[in-house]
């Protein structure tokens, strides 16, 4: 389990993630649904595409202009929720609000992501650090046939 005490660790997963993003390349497949999440306070601009098939997330996908918080956490979402079902994945997502709500969260199930859980000292970066899952949410509760 990732040490949330060691901040060179969790810049260096940062850096990485922003540098080097996983899953940053759009798909043209038309099974793949898209939503366009942006900020107003920020740069970013994000596209996020997921590929769900058989309640099985087989692919996620983003690609955009944004800045280090919301490009990381994005491509850490990417890795946690493949080959997840929509449930667990809400889960994910769940637990990931609750960390920077600072409520109880499972740490485990957010691995890398819990690198985010500073964020809620700066209030103008959650958005930042959660736009990817905003937009992943607003996509599977669409896939579910929730209305929220």
């Amino acid at each position: 389990m990732l040490s949330l005490n060691d901040p060179i660790l969790k810049r260096e997963i940062i850096m990485d993630h922003y540098t080097h993003p996983r899953n940053k390349k759009l798909s043209d497949d038309p099974r793949y649904l898209k939503v366009n999440m942006n900020s107003e306070s920020c740069i970013d601009d994000l596209d996020i595409q997921v590929f769900v098939e058989d309640n099985i997330i087989q692919d996620f996908r983003f690609d955009g202009v944004g800045c280090t918080i919301s490009t990381a956490s994005t491509s850490i979402l990417g890795e946690l929720i493949i080959h997840k079902t929509i449930d667990e994945a809400l889960e994910i997502i769940k637990n990931y609000e609750q960390m920077l709500q600072e409520e109880p969260f499972d740490e485990d199930l957010l691995e890398e992501a819990v690198v985010f859980k500073d964020v809620s000292k700066q209030a103008n970066r959650i958005k930042c650090a959660t736009i990817g899952y905003h937009g992943l949410k607003t996509l599977l509760l669409q896939i579910r046939g929730d209305k929220k």
